[in-house]
């Protein structure tokens, strides 16, 4: 038994799996519902309108529904998406003991201490059937899984089955009026919708639980007089098969397991017991020292189950006894049988394989457990044994930490107690004993003749022969080690991180999960391919990582092949999962330089979405996100970035807002695109900047057209600074004279000699008339000679990007032309 996830809490009375989501729900004594994800360990949501202690919870099996029934006589059905309790049903008129939804119809069953079982409609909030017999408090009822059948348990020392098809025919409408007349009849005087089948006897005390199993006919029992009872039952009769003996208290509840024939059954004795439901033998008890079990769910779909105590509940697994050991040919996908595992002793759950390593050559397999404290088995596998079921092998065994194979007929065993490796041959005799440089309690093959040495903070490569350390790095614990197929680089994965490292350990990236890392495999191109419980995921050399696909449940790696990936589901069971492997085998070919594959992809990939747009803008390659972008924001914010100052124009002209204009101006002027800069200036009005630009690239002509727009605009200061830079002194002296500024006027027109205009001026001002400077001669104030008479000026050589050429040439269908790759951009031409 594994245990999950446990939460500390009050005392759990009632349990239920989600059917497709990590949630389950726990009913406390407390009166509190807690909505936990069991795989993240947190508590997503809690509902507490009950008054008093919640006994029975379910969830609807399509539905975002759930179903509660409590010690205030109520059940409430809540709507866990919306936090809402949708409504209340009434009628029962003691404590709620269970309360279940149908597989199909919108039915409920709810088990009541008023000695009655109830059937309820949730969608007509009515009460259909009230099912009477028990003569004590009903401790539990639910529906048969595919049958017309209700299965209760009694303290009145009883199981009953009873037979609703009634109740079914009942809720269907009549198709005629002779059937619905009869239907009628059956209201008004008394009809039976539910009769009692079978009566099962055989508890000396109350019964606490019982019920059916998924696919057979069979019904198990638990009780007050601590026993564990089968039954098998037929269209006639249902009889006792046998009785499971081991409790030391109460039982509380017991179930058949989803997909393994045992059973499983909790008890007030402090223990969960596991039971094998074809010998009808007790297969693993697990105590704790403090709390007592009280209820059990099991999931329908995978190994999981879940017991509530007295503090809390505990989410587990049961793990299985593997008999056989299979092959499994990739190429053509076949799985077969090869050799039943004999085990000396009594199979137990917690001892099974931890470690295989195989020698092809030899078709030798070393199968490593915990048995009696490390131990391992060595089976040299008959060539023609392939799907034979009879030919049985006894292994040769030996007690060690771990086994591996380093060479074709050689594998090594640590000793933990001496951190010594003994090398041994295929008849297990001892060929070599080598002491280890590390304190290691695991061992891993790390290519012909070294081994992986591992401790609690570190890992260390150790050739054998020469008995040099030939690599060491500081780790998490390590759990599992993947080489690549050409032993270069290795993956160690810890619980939530994963390390890749070269063959040496020279460290290359380190990825850190939040949730648990499962497995993991190398592909063909060197990226490593990895699951989590809930995602497939890659990570290339240089640590860049992203979600492959999402999964339903966990799987665990065995081989990357192209778009394929193997792996055994929980069940043990090869899969085949095709997967679309373009963005990382995209992201690889930018981050080992080939142009060419990265603009073939382009041309014939349909690569998009935001995370793409953004790691190509982190990379430095913004000319390539540019070629998956429609939104003209993003266009634009690429195409600046990149230097396309014609994509940049395009985009700017659809948005049309100022930001963007001002943007693109200063990036037109920074690559001296002068054409640009004037439209992106026109575009914002911004007459400043536009007259400046006409100055130093001698447009006069233009100057003077912003000094007469100024003047309509009755822009006093625009004006004056174009008539400055057009050195028009008259202009300037009729700019100050209008706008008040007389001695301005005058020193203007005297410095520039304009006598005429002067002394019309000095007139006007009579006794103000400013002085000038004595002694010194005045010079003319001149606009400079312009930068460059017309045109664009290459003041930043914008070169083409190592794509850009190729892009362009791959969307028409060309070649890149070598010769045109570090030409410059010209000018873009305006529309």
């Amino acid at each position: 038994m594994l245990t999950k996830f446990e939460t500390k809490s009050n005392r759990v009375k009632g349990l239920t799996f989600h059917p497709k989501r990590p949630w389950i729900l726990a009913s406390l004594h407390s009166g509190v519902i807690q909505l936990w994800d069991y795989r993240m360990g947190t508590l997503i949501d809690r509902f507490d309108e009950h008054e008093g202690p919640v006994r029975g919870v379910h969830f609807h099996n399509s539905q975002p529904l759930f179903v509660s029934g409590g010690d205030d006589y109520k059940i409430k059905v809540w709507n866990h998406k919306t936090h809402r309790c949708l409504f209340t049903l009434l009628g029962h008129l003691d404590y709620i003991r269970t309360v279940q939804f149908h597989h199909e119809n919108p039915w409920i069953v709810s088990a009541s201490d008023d000695q009655t079982i109830r059937i309820w409609n949730w969608q007509s909030r009515t009460c259909i059937s009230v099912l009477t017999g028990h003569n004590h408090y009903v401790m539990c009822a639910s529906f048969h899984p595919k049958e017309d059948l209700v299965v209760s348990a009694s303290l009145d020392q009883t199981v009953r089955v009873w037979d609703i098809g009634s109740l079914k025919k009942k809720t269907v409408s009549p198709a005629d009026d002779l059937m619905r007349f009869t239907q009628m009849n059956s209201d008004l005087f008394g009809g039976v919708d539910a009769i009692v089948k079978y009566v099962l006897e055989g508890h000396d005390r109350g019964v606490n639980w019982a019920s059916f199993h998924p696919t057979l006919p069979l019904i198990v029992s638990g009780a007050d007089d601590r026993q564990v009872k089968l039954w098998r039952m037929n269209e006639t009769k249902a009889w006792e098969v046998d009785t499971l003996r081991g409790h030391m208290n109460n039982v509380s509840s017991v179930m058949f397991h989803a997909k393994q024939d045992i059973i499983v059954s909790n008890s007030e004795d402090k223990s969960i017991r596991v039971w094998d439901a074809t010998k009808r033998t007790g297969i693993q008890t697990f105590r704790r020292e403090h709390d007592r079990f009280w209820i059990l769910a099991v999931h329908p779909e995978i190994n999981l189950l879940a017991a509530g105590h007295d503090n809390g509940m505990i989410v587990f697994k049961l793990e299985r006894e593997h008999r056989f050991l299979r092959f499994y040919e990739y190429s053509t996908q076949k799985d077969a049988q090869v050799i039943p595992i004999r085990r000396p002793g009594t199979p137990s759950l917690n001892q099974s394989p931890r470690t295989l390593s195989y020698s092809p050559t030899e078709n030798a397999v070393l199968i490593c457990s915990d048995l009696d404290g490390g131990s391992y088995e060595l089976y040299i596998i008959p060539k023609d044994s392939v799907g034979r079921s009879d030919v049985v092998q006894d292994a040769k065994r030996g007690t060690g930490g771990s086994a591996v194979f380093i060479a074709r007929n050689r594998f090594a065993v640590l000793e933990k107690s001496t951190s010594q490796v003994l090398v041994k041959n295929l008849k297990n005799e001892v060929v070599k004993k080598s002491s280890l440089p590390i304190p290691t309690d695991a061992i891993f093959y790390a290519g012909t003749g070294n081994l992986l040495c591992r401790s609690e903070d570190k890992v260390v490569i150790f050739d054998l022969q020469q008995r040099l350390v030939l690599g060491e790095l500081q780790t998490p614990f390590v759990r599992y080690v993947v080489w690549s197929n050409d032993m270069e680089n290795v993956a160690l994965l810890s619980k939530h991180t994963i390390i890749i490292a070269s063959k040496k350990l020279v460290l290359q990236c380190t990825l850190h999960e939040t949730i648990r890392v499962k497995s993991g495999a190398w592909d063909d191109n060197g990226v490593f391919i990895y699951t989590t419980l809930n995602h497939i995921k890659y990570c290339l050399p240089n640590g860049d990582s992203g979600i492959i696909r999402t999964l339903d449940v966990p799987i665990y790696i065995t081989k990357v092949s192209g778009n394929t990936i193997f792996c055994l589901d929980r069940d043990g069971k090869n899969r085949a999962i095709t997967i679309n492997a373009t963005e990382y085998i995209f992201k690889l070919a930018l981050l080992r330089k080939r142009y060419d594959h990265v603009m073939s992809m382009i041309k014939n990939s349909q690569l998009c979405g935001q995370a793409m747009i953004a790691y190509l803008q982190q990379k430095g390659f913004p000319e390539v996100a540019l070629h998956f972008v429609e939104d003209e924001r993003v266009r634009f914010n690429l195409a600046l970035e990149s230097g396309n100052i014609s994509v940049a124009v395009a985009s700017a002209t659809e948005i049309n807002e100022k930001e963007q204009w001002y943007r693109l101006g200063v990036e037109a002027l920074r690559q001296g695109n002068a054409g640009i800069v004037e439209f992106a200036y026109q575009q914002t009005k911004n007459f400043e900047r536009l007259s400046f630009l006409y100055l130093i690239t001698g447009k006069l002509d233009k100057l003077s057209k912003l000094m007469k727009i100024a003047e309509v605009k009755n822009n006093v200061m625009g004006q004056f600074h174009n008539a400055l830079y057009l050195g028009d002194v008259k202009e300037r002296v009729k700019i100050l004279e209008n706008a008040g500024h007389l001695p301005l006027a005058y020193i203007t027109a005297s410095v520039h000699g304009l006598t005429d205009t002067a002394e019309r001026l000095a007139t006007e001002l009579g006794d103000n008339v400013p002085s000038l400077p004595e002694g010194k001669t005045p010079s003319l104030l001149m606009p400079p000679s312009p930068v460059m008479c017309g045109g664009d000026w290459p003041l930043l050589r914008v070169m083409k990007g190592i794509f850009e050429g190729g892009l362009e040439s791959a969307a028409r269908g060309g070649a890149v032309d070598e010769d045109e790759e570090d030409v410059g951009l010209g000018p873009p031409t305006r529309a």
